[in-house]
């Protein structure tokens, strides 16, 4: 198996840097390179990647109309912002638009590739920022009723369902913190942190730190 990727960034040495980190990956193929949104859609048509891994601050055309418009050409074509902004007038409208990963430019490398494999399994990817601020807005009406169409029911399930120390990790994981935030602030080691969301996952039934968010979000676990 080997997925096919698009790099959408108008700054070259980003493109540059990515090519070469991800040239060393075997069942990664990075097809093309687009310099703004508008290059985006006209190369997409051409190379069919998998995946697009694409800015939002481009000219032309920005990464968010790129992708409303790639959802609607090509909706089979997986997105994945990769930016600089965190902020819920970049996350939001990303989201909406059909963008399946938001993550920013200094994740790590491996967690770069893991996102990659696992959007392209059919999972969604956040960075913890990205999902704080998803957090923050997951209350209203229409977003919760959004969350049940796309599998997060949660009927059945129930936060006592875990330990004290998980429900510690699923309410820092609510509130939108990372691994190493939550190993920091319950004085653990990331390992042991990783375990505990691990478990979570589990219980709960559970494909994604996401879901178990808005799950916690609608008890009221993130106060």
């Amino acid at each position: 198996m080997t997925i096919k990727l698009l790099l959408a960034d108008d700054h070259a040495i980003v493109r540059k840097g990515l090519q070469v980190f991800l040239g060393t990956l075997p069942d990664l193929e990075l097809v093309g390179e687009a310099v703004n949104g508008q290059d985006t859609l006209d190369k997409v048509g051409d190379l069919a990647p998998d995946i697009v891994l694409i800015d939002l601050n481009m000219p032309v055309l920005n990464g968010i109309e790129a992708t409303k418009r790639l959802k609607i050409t090509h909706p089979n074509v997986k997105v994945i912002v990769l930016t600089s902004f965190s902020d819920q007038d970049h996350v939001l409208p990303a989201i909406r638009a059909g963008a399946k990963g938001y993550l920013l430019k200094d994740i790590e490398p491996e967690e770069l590739v893991r996102a990659i494999r696992r959007v392209y399994e059919g999972h969604v990817e956040l960075h913890s920022e990205a999902a704080g601020q998803l957090m923050n807005h997951v209350a209203a009406p229409e977003l919760l009723d959004a969350s049940s169409r796309d599998g997060l029911s949660s009927q059945g399930r129930s936060p006592f369902m875990l330990t004290p120390r998980e429900q510690e990790v699923l309410r820092h994981i609510a509130s939108g913190m990372s691994n190493k935030e939550i190993s920091e602030a319950l004085h653990i080691t990331e390992k042991t942190v990783k375990t505990h969301v691990s478990h979570v996952l589990d219980k709960l039934g559970m494909t994604d730190r996401t879901q178990a968010a808005i799950f916690a979000v609608k008890r009221g676990l993130d106060k």
